[in-house]
């Protein structure tokens, strides 16, 4: 299973997104994966496609990642564990990444596709942004 964070998925949607030709060159590497993301994902995803490209496509986005990804939903104790990694890194990592680093861990899981260089700083978590 690989986590896959907003970025990728921003990318791959807006061909004008600067990171547009290597999300679609990383479609093989997904391929075969099982892929984990969080309902902040979604929130993240869905709101600044909707932005670029309108709301038709933002929905059809979701769509997507319901279908095709397993979701993990924040809760509480979710919320308050990212919260401690965000203070961990002393706010140098969203809000957002702080939990998606949160149930890496917990799902014992350590690649994630992301845009997001911040993730760098997590040791034990490899970045796969190109191929």
């Amino acid at each position: 299973m690989i986590f896959v964070d907003s970025s990728f998925f921003i990318a791959l949607v807006d061909q004008k997104d600067q990171w547009h030709p290597a999300a679609k060159a990383l479609l093989p590497v997904l391929a075969d994966e099982p892929i984990l993301i969080s309902d902040l994902i979604i929130v993240e995803s869905v709101s600044i496609i909707g932005r670029r490209s309108g709301g038709k496509i933002g929905e059809q986005l979701y769509q997507y990642l319901l279908n095709n990804c397993n979701l993990v939903y924040s809760d509480k104790e979710i919320l308050n564990e990212g919260i401690s990694v965000f203070l961990h890194y002393n706010g140098s990592l969203s809000v957002s990444d702080s939990i998606s680093v949160y149930i890496m861990k917990e799902e014992q899981i350590d690649r994630i596709v992301s845009f997001d260089s911040d993730f760098d700083k997590v040791p034990g978590i490899v970045r796969i942004h190109t191929c």
